[in-house]
């Protein structure tokens, strides 16, 4: 268990200049990091295992394919801000915004261990659903939504400050330490020219980690007001 204090090994809290960055690199350097949600009730924070780049106007499966909207304009603010947003009205989504300001891009943050506040965590998830394992606490983009405690509220919201209600933190990169390696393959759930998995293989994730959510192909529902014609997007 961590000590009281919080998780030993945390890295160190990224600049707003590095998320200034391609959308992939940072995607990829996200893996292993940590996300810690500081609230009343206590604090949950957890390593991530699985995550999912998304362009901007030249990537036919991001909200951003069509423009600014009311919706996606954290995606188009300054880099190192939350993008949150409501799927299909059923659950949250978390991303944090790379680029510089106006180049719409973020990385949606799919899975991962929860590795501190595992008690608070599983209260959530009990709160929203049925939950059978600290495996599954935060396996898929939703139940890390929930586990964290962030919904809409926290759109916008800034993970550069180390004080603050969300920070992001990399992984240590002690020497002797053993990384995973990195897996790559196509989006879940987005359909048409962004789900080809050979031209946009932008869901990455650490292998060997049993926290990564499953693959599932786009399903056949009616699409986001923000998703391009033919096209299911996640972010």
């Amino acid at each position: 268990m961590p000590p009281a204090g919080g998780v030993l090994g945390l890295g160190p809290v990224p600049a707003r200049t590095w998320y200034a960055r391609d959308v992939l690199q940072v995607a990829r350097d996200l893996l292993g990091g940590y996300v810690t949600t500081h609230a009343p009730e206590g604090t949950v924070t957890v390593r991530l295992t699985e995550v999912e780049a998304y362009g901007g106007e030249d990537d036919p499966g991001s909200h951003a394919y069509r423009g600014r909207t009311p919706r996606n304009a954290a995606m188009f603010a300054e880099p190192g801000r939350l993008y949150v947003y409501r799927h299909m009205g059923l659950h949250h989504c978390v991303n944090v915004v790379t680029q510089p300001a106006g180049r719409a891009s973020a990385v949606l943050l799919r899975a991962g261990e929860v590795v501190e506040g595992a008690e608070l965590a599983w209260s959530r998830r009990e709160r929203s659903g049925v939950v059978d394992s600290a495996r599954q606490l935060a396996r898929g983009p939703a139940r890390l939504a929930v586990c964290l405690g962030l919904d809409l509220g926290a759109n916008g919201c800034d993970v550069t400050e180390p004080g603050g209600a969300v920070v992001v933190r990399r992984r240590r990169r002690d020497a002797g330490t053993v990384l995973s390696a990195v897996a790559t393959g196509p989006r879940v759930g987005v359909s048409g020219p962004g789900g080809d998995g050979g031209v946009h293989p932008w869901r990455m994730w650490l292998t060997n980690e049993p926290t990564v959510s499953a693959y599932r192909p786009a399903y056949r529902s009616p699409t986001s007001a923000d998703a391009p014609r033919g096209a299911t997007a996640s972010a």
